[in-house]
């Protein structure tokens, strides 16, 4: 069974009360919640967690290196800060989607800079809630194109 990593960064545990026209009113149990869904009908498990802290998304991207097949992450405010989460991803080696709610080149300039996005298989941007969701399915067409080219 594939299993799918989702790290949600620093201040995702405010989402539906923290500036909803950027974030959207949906709560982070709520996006959990539907992405399990999702990933269950696909026959995948899937597991979430988030943090504040950078050093827990670091320690939970390594670990994943032996227990996930793919992370989708959203780094938060880490996107644009953090080489530590970037070399973890980079370290770990397991493919990686970045998510963001918004899209980070309509906002404050220093938003554009991500990090992590070159360590990462593809990013994903812009789309609510919704951004979530096609990470997960980024990441599960990636691991069956990847299976594909084993055999």
């Amino acid at each position: 069974m594939i299993k799918i990593l989702v790290l949600h960064g620093p201040n995702l545990n405010m989402l539906g009360v923290r500036e909803r026209e950027y974030y959207g009113t949906e709560s982070l149990q709520d996006i959990n919640a539907r992405l399990t869904e999702m990933a269950g009908a696909e026959g995948a498990a899937l597991e979430a967690r988030q943090s504040n802290n950078e050093g827990d998304l670091v320690s939970w991207i390594q670990e994943a290196r032996n227990r996930f097949d793919a992370i989708v992450i959203n780094p938060a405010a880490y996107t644009h800060t953090s080489i530590a989460l970037r070399d973890a991803v980079l370290s770990a080696g397991v493919p990686t989607v970045e998510v963001h709610l918004s899209n980070p080149h309509q906002r404050e300039g220093f938003r554009r800079r991500s990090y992590l996005a070159g360590a990462a298989i593809g990013q994903i941007s812009g789309f609510g809630a919704l951004s979530y969701h096609l990470g997960v399915r980024a990441a599960l067409e990636h691991l069956k194109q990847a299976g594909a080219a084993r055999t």
